[in-house]
């Protein structure tokens, strides 16, 4: 990668938060996260991410309504958003959300790593 890549990751598990930013960094992506979604314009606006893990239980508003909010801003609706959840729903909240894709809890780390890899090749 020429360009350092950023992974905005929200996520309040600290455990799978850490798993994942571990993962990522050591494939050379500069990861940023947070624990809250009520304010991922400003998060967005301040990281520019390149990708976004997005966890459907995030606090305060959670998931589908932050992915919402952030594809319904033409500054950001381009940013690829990975729907993210233990929910049996996923799909389906992905697409209501307007996630570019989704990614079931558990996964397993190289599912991780091919669905980031898949976005940054776009």
């Amino acid at each position: 990668m020429s360009k350092r890549t950023t992974v905005l990751i929200f996520e309040d598990d600290t455990i799978i938060l850490e798993v994942i930013t571990v993962v990522l960094t050591d494939l050379g992506f500069h990861v940023e996260v947070s624990e809250t979604s009520h304010d991922i314009i400003q998060k967005v606006e301040s990281t520019q991410p390149n990708i976004i893990l997005m966890d459907n239980w995030i606090p305060n508003i959670g998931g589908v309504e932050a992915t919402r909010l952030l594809k319904g801003d033409d500054r950001f609706k381009h940013i690829p958003v990975i729907y993210v959840s233990a929910n049996n729903d996923i799909e389906s909240l992905a697409a209501q959300a307007g996630a570019n894709d989704f990614l079931p809890k558990p996964f397993d780390l190289d599912d991780l790593e091919n669905i980031v890899k898949k976005y940054m090749n776009n």
